[in-house]
């Protein structure tokens, strides 16, 4: 009798040895203190800034391991689509991916949709201030907390500076009364272009240089790396550019929570890191690329004007407080104006 209960209790012991390696081997698979992490975005140019920063994320975290990390990135090849990205990373196929605050959302966090509203911030140094600062460490623990710790921001990327483009000039809100404007065709973006007498119109982004070319839409809207590589200003209506500066865009570069804890401290730290090197990687690119993709689409044909953008940021602000108020942001939004 004796026997047999010293017999389970080492079974006992043998079965949750069993479970804990099984537990610790979902981030070392091999038992050999090495990883492997799959970091993938939706962009398939390799021109394009998000490969830079996950370039930049392999370079150092496989260096700063000596070979105990090593970083498989994809660049849209498991995924175009938002959706697929943040699916992956649940069901663990993807560990490191790049979303934005409008899809965010449809993971049940409302609150990062804040970053969407166009004219939140008003200058690039507003912006950094803002994610750099305590409003991007709250944010971050937004997502932690709202997400189970599914998802772990790892840093804040940027898309660039976004603004108008279309079949003619911007030289007041006037301007677009009536004009069909491809962008978000609900939420507090719609709003705002709705206000200022757009209508919004969904055309997908892979149609758009057929629908600009076509007289499908009359306008567009985002930053010069992204419509410039597309060659939407070479179009009829994409020929006129006014730098309405309506969203310095946000993006969230999130690793599964979960699967990061089961890092070792030493792996943990080499992550945050090369996150952080990315980080600057990431948004160095964006910036040169505003710079230069601005010049090519002037010298390929395109007229570009700047425009007062405080008649906008008028529309804008009431539509944002509104906002903030419904996704239960208020003090979070003022913290943002008071950088300014």
């Amino acid at each position: 009798m004796m026997k047999n209960k010293y017999a389970f209790i080492l079974l006992f012991i043998i079965v949750l040895g069993l479970l804990a390696g099984c537990t610790s081997g979902e981030a070392d698979p091999d038992g050999d203190g090495k990883i492997k992490i799959i970091a993938a975005h939706n962009q398939t140019s390799p021109d394009n800034p998000y490969q830079t920063g996950m370039l930049k994320f392999k370079e150092v975290a496989e260096a700063e391991s000596n070979g105990t990390i090593e970083v498989e990135v994809h660049a849209g090849t498991i995924g175009t689509e938002e959706s697929q990205l943040v699916e992956k990373l649940q069901l663990g196929a993807a560990d490191v991916v790049l979303v934005s605050p409008g899809f965010m959302t449809q993971t049940g966090m409302r609150e990062v949709d804040l970053f969407s509203a166009p004219y939140l911030f008003t200058s690039y140094e507003h912006w950094l201030k803002a994610v750099d600062g305590e409003v991007g460490k709250e944010m971050a623990d937004i997502i932690n907390e709202k997400s189970d710790n599914s998802f772990k921001l790892l840093g804040y990327w940027s898309a660039g500076v976004r603004h108008y483009y279309g079949k003619k000039p911007i030289e007041s809100v006037e301007d677009l009364e009536g004009l069909s404007l491809r962008t978000q065709t609900s939420g507090v973006v719609s709003d705002f272009w709705q206000a200022t007498g757009a209508i919004p119109s969904g055309i997908s982004w892979g149609e758009l240089y057929q629908g600009l070319q076509q007289d499908v839409v009359d306008s567009s809207e985002n930053a010069y790396p992204f419509f410039v590589q597309q060659a939407h200003h070479t179009t009829p209506n994409g020929k006129y550019i006014t730098e309405t500066g309506h969203d310095y865009t946000t993006r969230f570069l999130l690793i599964n929570g979960e699967k990061f804890d089961q890092y070792s401290k030493e792996h943990q730290e080499i992550i945050l890191k090369a996150a952080e090197a990315s980080v600057k990687a990431e948004r160095d690119a964006t910036n040169a690329q505003d710079v230069e993709y601005k010049e090519k689409a002037i010298e390929e044909g395109a007229i570009v004007n700047e425009i007062d953008t405080q008649p906008f940021i008028d529309i804008a602000r009431p539509i944002l407080e509104d906002f903030a108020k419904e996704i239960e942001v208020e003090a979070l939004l003022q913290k943002i104006i008071d950088l300014e």
